[in-house]
């Protein structure tokens, strides 16, 4: 059987943590930095989680991940 390909937007997107869990980064830490409190970039910095009813479809775009 031939390998799975891995979806490469996905792959640079997501991290799979090793209990397997989804890890991904949060949005809003691009641009217009200065109108933002210190807190909230300071909270964007941190790595969220994907919800479990995300998580299986994501698993499946990154096979290898």
């Amino acid at each position: 059987m031939p390998k799975i390909k891995t979806n490469k937007g996905a792959a640079k997107r997501f991290k799979i943590t090793g209990t397997g869990k989804v890890k991904r980064s949060k949005a809003g830490m691009r641009h217009i930095l200065t109108s933002k409190a210190k807190k909230t970039k300071r909270v964007l910095r941190k790595a969220g989680l994907i919800s479990d009813t995300h998580a299986a479809s994501i698993k499946k775009l990154i096979p290898y991940g």
